[in-house]
């Protein structure tokens, strides 16, 4: 199963994304979402899950406060990242059991592997912030294993 990954859109749908995302099975969306209309333009692509960020309203239909997900033998978390402060893979590591955490928050890629544990930023798909380039992933899922990729916009 191919997985989409994106986060810290803020109400801003690049073009690029669904070339990025093509083929994707699922699109998980790790907060900072910026309204229901983001969600409705991803899901032209895949079906979309999506957490709630510092920047969203808590409780806006289509917006959980985290999701855990089991995708072929692979348990996944999904939270904005806020709720920690400061977001660190170790942070997430020690509050989180799953095989693969992800987050957004600091609009920043991160891929670390910590043992057979994975932790994943996608980086920001919307407005440009901090002199980072956008980006989002592509979460591949098969027989127990996941493996991820950063794909710029």
């Amino acid at each position: 199963m191919i997985v989409g990954l994106v986060s810290d859109t803020h109400s801003l749908i690049r073009p690029e994304i669904f070339g990025a995302l093509d083929g994707v099975d699922l699109i998980l969306h790790a907060g900072d979402v910026g309204g229901r209309s983001v969600i409705d333009e991803l899901a032209a692509i895949a079906p979309v899950r999506a957490v709630y960020g510092n920047c969203d309203v808590p409780g806006e239909p289509g917006l959980e406060a985290r999701l855990v997900l089991e995708i072929e033998g692979v348990s996944i978390h999904v939270s904005h990242g806020h709720e920690l402060g400061s977001p660190t893979p170790e942070k997430l590591l020690t509050r989180n059991g799953a095989d693969v955490v992800i987050f957004g928050h600091t609009h920043k890629p991160l891929v670390e592997r910590s043992g057979a544990r994975l932790v994943i930023n996608p980086g920001a798909a919307g407005p440009r912030r901090f002199s980072l380039k956008p980006s989002v992933a592509r979460l591949i899922v098969e027989n127990g294993r996941a493996e991820v990729e950063i794909v710029w916009l």
